[in-house]
């Protein structure tokens, strides 16, 4: 502002002072040009036209307005003067009187050219120094050039006055620039605190998906090191049923049919029979043995089965094995559940089911299942006594099997029990099906 306010009030200076100076020049122009004789012809002035010019510099409105005044020749000498001191004498040209003897008027504010010690000095008072080219009126030569000091006092005000508008205008304009430029800095400024804060609120937002998905990762790679070791559990008690059961019967069977009953050649048919028929007979529960693990381990054919089915196929394949009756409670669901998912509800009710069963015969079993905003929950329950938690052995596969399979489909695994009964409930965040 202090910059723009400076060089406009220069530039404002400068018209004022011109402007002002070029009525006065074309003032005295009018009224000294037809006193000067024909400058081209005569270098001096005669006394008539120095008195002339006496009078009319003394008198009326130009004589209070002046202070001074000298008219120049082209080679520095001073033609006129109110000082008569320095008339006839030759000085040496200024830049000003050199640039109006080149045609230019030339005006400065408060400035005085003071010749040379013995001449007149300035007064107190503000003045206006002009430099006015004379003009040959045919030609347009400039012959002569008239230096006037004028009294400024009016237009030292108006300067003043133009000073003043002048700063107001451009500070005024810089304040709304900068108003202006608050407005958009104030305006950007909540634009990118309201950013900051999204964007905080995001970072906030992602590093906690960073972490649920650190805490995933970790629950994945704990899940997968139990489902090792869950499956090398399943494989040792899957070894121990077969070494306990058909092996038993199978060896049984090999060592009647080594026996002297069944290759001696003189033995008596009806012990011999009754022989065979007793390892036919081991030999058969063997392979009813075989069949029943098989059946644990072979899915039925549930791929294209809706949850209401699998759940009805499971239910029933236990009330076949163990002639115990299981009142169910199953919600009809429109939705379609994911195969890895029906398949863990599956693997769910077989396994409690069975756990219910082993360890609390003759009790009375419910299953229910229900879906509620996208959760899928399936329970088992029973009227028992009950157990306690703790005394579960850390190689007992039942529920650690059940909770493993669980959580790795992201679901969540309870276990309820007290005197009046225990519950197991498993809950699944329903998806829509990819494929798998």
């Amino acid at each position: 502002m202090i910059l723009v306010g400076a060089v406009i009030t220069s530039l404002i200076e400068k018209a004022v002072t011109r402007n002002i100076a070029a009525t006065t020049a074309l003032y005295v122009d009018s009224v000294i040009a037809p006193l000067l004789p024909d400058m081209r012809t005569s270098s001096l002035l005669d006394d008539v036209v120095r008195r002339a010019l006496d009078e009319t510099l003394d008198q009326g409105a130009l004589g209070r307005r002046l202070f001074a005044m000298r008219l120049w020749a082209r080679d520095g000498t001073v033609l006129y003067a109110n000082d008569d001191r320095v008339i006839g004498r030759q000085f040496t040209m200024t830049p000003d009187l050199q640039q109006a003897f080149a045609g230019n008027m030339v005006a400065n504010y408060n400035h005085f050219n003071l010749l040379d010690e013995g001449s007149q000095e300035a007064p107190s008072e503000p003045l206006l120094e002009i430099y006015n080219p004379v003009l040959q009126p045919w030609s347009g030569d400039v012959v002569a050039v008239i230096e006037l000091y004028e009294f400024a006092h009016e237009f030292e005000a108006t300067l003043q006055n133009a000073r003043l508008r002048s700063w107001a205008a451009v500070a005024v304009v810089t304040a709304s620039f900068f108003l202006a430029l608050g407005m958009v800095v104030l305006r950007g400024s909540r634009t990118i605190d309201r950013q900051a804060l999204d964007l905080k609120a995001r970072v906030s937002e992602l590093t906690a998906l960073l972490e649920q998905n650190r805490a995933l990762h970790l629950r994945v790679q704990r899940a997968t090191q139990r489902a090792t070791s869950l499956n090398e559990s399943y494989l040792r008690r899957l070894g121990a049923d077969l070494h306990d059961g058909p092996a038993q019967f199978v060896a049984l069977a090999s060592l009647r049919l080594d026996s002297e009953i069944v290759l001696a050649e003189d033995g008596a048919p009806e012990v011999r029979e009754r022989q065979i028929h007793e390892i036919r007979s081991s030999l058969e529960e063997a392979l009813q043995e075989i069949r029943t693990i098989c059946q644990g381990l072979v899915l039925p054919q549930i791929e294209t089965a809706s949850l209401a089915e699998v759940v009805t196929y499971a239910v029933d394949a236990y009330e076949r094995r163990t002639d115990a009756v299981v009142e169910r409670q199953v919600q009809e669901l429109t939705a379609t559940i994911p195969l890895s998912q029906r398949i863990c509800v599956f693997r769910f009710l077989q396994e409690a089911l069975n756990n219910g069963y082993r360890h609390c015969r003759g009790a009375r079993q419910t299953v229910s299942m229900n879906l509620e905003k996208g959760k899928l929950s399936v329970a088992v329950s029973d009227d028992g006594p009950g157990f306690n938690p703790a005394n579960i052995r850390p190689d007992s596969i039942g529920i650690a099997g059940i909770r493993e399979r669980i959580e790795s489909l992201g679901g969540r695994f309870r276990l309820d029990t007290s005197e009046r009964g225990t519950m197991l409930v498993m809950t699944l965040d329903v998806e829509e099906p990819d494929g798998i």
